[in-house]
């Protein structure tokens, strides 16, 4: 593309009148932690687009109290953009706050909130900017797609990534995402996956005088966590590295631990959580896989005593690692928005991975750092907020230009 066309980003102050503003505090008063449903949130923001006479689909979860909003600005035009975010949030409780989680005030020229920065400031930006895109007639189409319970295990866009199989099979596949989660507006093309699993271990209970006629629950975890944390100290001793990462090789880390009821009792159950946060090109399921060969080697000893003993394990989160080629065009439109000259890898998961196996190019980057993310008090600035506002209105002049790289 002519260098004379280049988007120059235009970064302006917000004022109460804002509409951008305005719809990033109309979503932060809403409370949608994961615990809870984020209808009132989809709603919202439905009804916003009905009224622009946007179609959009809402799938929902098995209890029906939680939705993904899928919608399409320019219905039936080529190619397509998808912008993308969660909706839910981690709690507060227990955090120490200076004012109301979900006031949403605008105090310092920072919006305050619990989710502010992780990420409904960047939902409210896209939303507020619907009737520019409509107004401006796109020649591709605009893809809204807000999932639920991604803090959880990213569960929902599960559900919402097979509104994008439909367009697939009607050949207007989505061909570029941009998942605005906080970078500081600076495009993240990586960040590690996360992978999360629950080991139950099941014994057999005896008086602590008689442990010879027992299975330690307890203590069979503890052989297992132990096999963990061997893996953990190999993977940082002599596994892959990756620079740009803060850590740059894969982890391991056991964060739960549950067992026994009292101190004169061998324990019966216990129940640990643990997790691998792998690079891109390392196997999360294969470093798996290795802990549950331990953990069989454990079981012979354990069911000679009762055959009713066992280790179990159940998956809990399955987060995919991301890695974009620089030279992709979900990075080098995001470069281009943004008016960044350089890329940025990130230590916390998104959807980014799942979008990306979905075959559509993807980048990370959105208002707000993580490091005001999840913390009391919360908080976007405006200027971060006004630069991402100038970002996504410069999709208007320069997205057709590279969703047809």
């Amino acid at each position: 593309m002519d260098d004379k066309r280049r988007h120059t980003p235009s970064f302006t102050s917000f004022t109460s009148g804002s509409t951008t503003l305005e719809w990033a505090q109309r979503l932060v008063r809403l409370d949608t932690v994961s615990a809870r449903s984020n209808l009132a949130l989809i709603e919202t923001i439905a009804d916003e687009l009905r009224t622009l006479g946007v179609p959009l689909r809402l799938t929902y979860d098995d209890e029906r109290q939680k939705a993904n909003l899928f919608a399409t600005l320019g219905e039936g035009k080529p190619a397509g953009l998808v912008l993308s975010g969660h909706t839910d949030t981690v709690p507060w409780d227990g955090q120490a706050w200076s004012r109301e989680p979900l006031a949403a005030a605008v105090e310092d020229s920072r919006l305050y909130g619990r989710g502010s920065a992780d990420m409904k400031s960047y939902i409210g930006a896209v939303v507020a900017q619907t009737k520019h895109w409509l107004d401006a007639d796109l020649p591709f189409a605009l893809h809204y797609a807000f999932s639920y319970d991604e803090e959880v295990g990213a569960f929902g866009v599960r559900r919402l990534l097979a509104d994008l199989a439909d367009l697939r099979e009607a050949g207007r596949a989505p061909r570029l995402c941009i998942i605005g989660e906080p970078t500081e507006m600076v495009p993240a093309v990586a960040h590690k996956g996360v992978y999360r699993w629950r080991c139950s271990v099941k014994g057999h209970a005896a008086h602590s005088s008689l442990t010879p006629h027992a299975v330690n629950a307890v203590e069979a975890a503890a052989r297992v966590i132990a096999h963990i944390a061997g893996i953990g100290d190999e993977l940082r001793e002599t596994g892959l590295r990756q620079a740009g990462f803060d850590v740059p090789y894969t982890t391991a880390a056991v964060c739960v631990v549950q067992g026994g009821i009292a101190d004169n009792v061998v324990p019966e159950d216990c129940r640990f959580h643990y997790e691998f946060r792998n690079l891109p090109d390392v196997d999360a399921e294969a470093l798996h896989a290795r802990v549950v060969e331990g953990a069989r080697a454990l079981e012979p000893a354990m069911q000679a005593v009762d055959p009713a003993t066992g280790i179990r394990f159940e998956s809990i989160t399955e987060m995919p690692s991301f890695k974009a080629r620089p030279d992709e065009p979900a990075v080098a439109l995001a470069l281009r928005l943004a008016g960044a000259t350089r890329t940025t890898h990130v230590a916390f998961g998104t959807e980014a991975g799942l979008f990306q196996r979905a075959g559509i190019s993807t980048v990370v980057c959105g208002p707000g750092s993580i490091n005001q993310a999840h913390q009391a008090d919360e908080y976007v600035s405006l200027d971060q907020l006004a630069r991402c506002e100038a970002f996504l209105r410069g999709i208007t002049h320069e997205g057709a230009g590279f969703l047809a790289r």
